[in-house]
């Protein structure tokens, strides 16, 4: 079964950056759209962003573009989430999600998630 861990988070201050990892065991995250999907307290989960298994195109939420870099590193079998200019508003748990799709979305159903790692950022 696909397993899928998460790595990275840690306590940040604002303005700073932090890179999220996110690994498979026992399969490639080749035959899959990944994508990184976060939870704050009181909040529902939202998508971050996504890169699709066709052609690598990625996608970004609206508070992600400009700050946050999805990428997959193929020989590691990871996929990454850089984040800078880190917000207070970022703090939250940081999902790592498979998808079936062969382009990504971030309104589609993920059919496995990792663990959930945590972000805080704070001063």
């Amino acid at each position: 079964q696909l397993q899928l861990v998460e790595s990275g988070g840690a306590l940040v201050q604002p303005g700073g950056s932090l890179r999220l990892s996110c690994t498979a065991s026992r399969f490639s995250l080749d035959y899959y759209s990944m994508g990184w999907f976060r939870q704050a307290p009181g909040k529902e989960r939202e998508g971050v962003s996504c890169i699709s298994r066709r052609d690598d195109r990625t996608y970004y939420s609206d508070s992600a573009k400009g700050r946050f870099t999805i990428s997959r590193d193929k020989v590691k079998n990871t996929v990454y989430l850089q984040m800078n200019s880190l917000k207070a508003e970022d703090t939250a748990v940081y999902y790592c999600a498979a998808m079936t799709n062969d382009y990504c979305s971030l309104e589609a159903s993920p059919t496995r998630w990792g663990q959930g790692t945590q972000v805080t950022v704070s001063s």
